[in-house]
């Protein structure tokens, strides 16, 4: 998946998958580094989004208080 297409959502689902196949039983010794990896993209990635919609929301607030 592109990073440029990438949705929280998708993200957080994408995350979900990556711990699921950590805990298994099956889980694979070698790719383990693989889903560390991917899994701090991800997390980077959710964390960005979330300070930007935050910083989103707070200016609406802001402007709906000039409306008031």
């Amino acid at each position: 998946m592109e990073e440029k297409e990438l949705t929280y959502k998708a993200a957080m689902n994408e995350l979900e998958s990556i711990i699921a196949a950590m805990e298994s039983e099956n889980c694979e010794i070698d790719k383990l580094a693989e889903y560390t990896a991917r899994a701090t993209t991800l997390l980077k990635f959710c964390k960005e989004s979330l300070f930007k919609t935050n910083a989103e929301v707070e200016n609406c607030l802001e402007e709906l208080k000039k409306l008031v």
